[in-house]
């Protein structure tokens, strides 16, 4: 079992360390495919020492937008966006996209 997690955690590593030298966000999304298509990744590391925000700040990406740690959008030096939600990475700014549950006005 220990062979797993260590094979897991050396995997999580691997994308942090290319995440580092991220440009865009295809080279994210190309980082956290895991067979998710084009606009979509994921990253399974979450919970681990670092975090994907970390290694693009040291990439030169700014944070734009965050509603929490783990909601948040991301902008790389080219002018490319991520959306950050639980762990699932989106292409663009799509924090605008949650459901917005109103109240109707009783009549």
């Amino acid at each position: 079992m220990s062979d797993m997690l260590d094979t897991f955690w050396a995997a999580i590593a691997e994308q942090l360390q290319e995440l580092r030298t991220a440009k865009n966000a295809d080279d994210v999304l190309r980082i956290l495919a895991n067979g998710h298509g084009p606009d979509r990744g994921f990253f399974a590391g979450s919970g681990g020492d670092e975090t994907v925000s970390d290694a693009l700040h040291t990439a030169g990406w700014e944070q734009v937008w965050a509603e929490s740690s783990i909601y948040y959008t991301m902008r790389a030096p080219d002018g490319s966006m991520i959306t950050y939600i639980e762990s699932d990475i989106h292409r663009g700014d799509r924090h605008g996209n949650t459901p917005v549950h109103t109240r109707q006005p009783a009549h």
